[in-house]
């Protein structure tokens, strides 16, 4: 089994959408079979890269960070899609976490790096905003020497 886990910004800019979206397909579809697919579902690229694994007929994990990891969706749509999503999952991975914290989604992102062959990560290169950004994750999956790709469209910015 092959296993592709991906870290990534909860906003993807929308003139870095497309090309983010196509490289997660070529991500998944180099990746080899049989695959599963390792995300904590979050909003933008955790979602994104959940629905096109499982587009692909992938096997998904969910790495869920806390018990309260549910009501970190502001908006109603995002819930919706996380439910969705988690309710196709293969496998559900729950943290020992009560709240959701830096230190949870900190230790969703390591979980993921510690059982992943290769790790995709949708990242603008820049220092993370909080612990366990997608910096933080490149960077602790870098020190593991797991394989890690980078997807981002050159010249695009973050809000």
């Amino acid at each position: 089994m092959h296993r592709i886990g991906v870290t990534g910004h909860r906003s993807i800019p929308p003139q870095a959408h497309a090309h983010v979206r196509e490289a997660l397909r070529t991500a998944l579809r180099e990746a080899g079979d049989p695959l599963e697919a390792l995300s904590s579902l979050a909003v933008g690229a955790d979602q994104l890269f959940a629905r096109l694994a499982l587009a692909r007929g992938a096997r998904l994990t969910a790495v869920i960070p806390s018990d309260d990891y549910e009501e970190c969706f502001d908006d109603e749509g995002d819930l919706k899609r996380y439910l969705a999503l988690k309710s196709l999952a293969g496998r559900e991975v729950r943290l020992d976490f009560r709240h959701s914290t830096d230190e949870a989604y900190y230790a969703a992102g390591t979980w993921i790096a510690d059982h992943c062959d290769r790790l995709v990560a949708v990242w603008d290169g820049l220092p993370a905003r909080g612990l366990g950004g997608t910096g933080d994750i490149v960077t602790y999956a870098r020190a593991l020497g797991r394989p890690v790709t980078v997807i981002w469209r050159d010249g695009v910015r973050r809000d």
